[in-house]
């Protein structure tokens, strides 16, 4: 369990950003679904994988995408990767749950689609682990 985690953290490095922003979820070609959830733009400027264990079955509960506003999403992502990066950086938190820090800079439009999968991606993370970002 401790690993995927580990393995959702490092592919939730977002290096840039672009409008043009392509989704897919699971493997539809073989009719198998997994709980990984990939966005990326077509340049692949930046690139998004959330690998956790219940979360695309979880995301499908949560309110849409249209339910937020992106400034609202943006703000709540920002203060949320600041308290998990300093956790990464606090050594009385586990490595486990707090592996390695999240690149996300309040300068870059990452647009609505991705603020909106980091922002559940934040609060499953908190309801799974029992931990309270904010």
């Amino acid at each position: 369990m401790r690993v995927l985690f580990v393995l959702c953290i490092l592919a939730l490095s977002i290096y840039s950003c672009e409008s043009g922003k392509s989704v897919m979820k699971g493997d539809t070609a073989t009719g198998s679904t997994s709980d990984t959830i990939r966005i990326a733009n077509d340049s692949l400027e930046y690139e998004i994988l959330i690998i956790e264990p219940g979360f695309d079955a979880w995301l499908i509960t949560q309110p849409p995408r249209s339910y937020y506003e992106t400034t609202f999403l943006e703000n709540r992502n920002y203060f949320y990767v600041l308290e998990y990066n300093n956790r990464v950086r606090n050594l009385s938190f586990s490595r486990a749950l707090y592996p390695q820090e999240i690149e996300y800079r309040s300068d870059i439009d990452y647009g609505h689609e991705v603020n909106y999968l980091l922002y559940n991606y934040f609060q499953f993370f908190e309801q799974k682990y029992r931990q309270r970002l904010r």
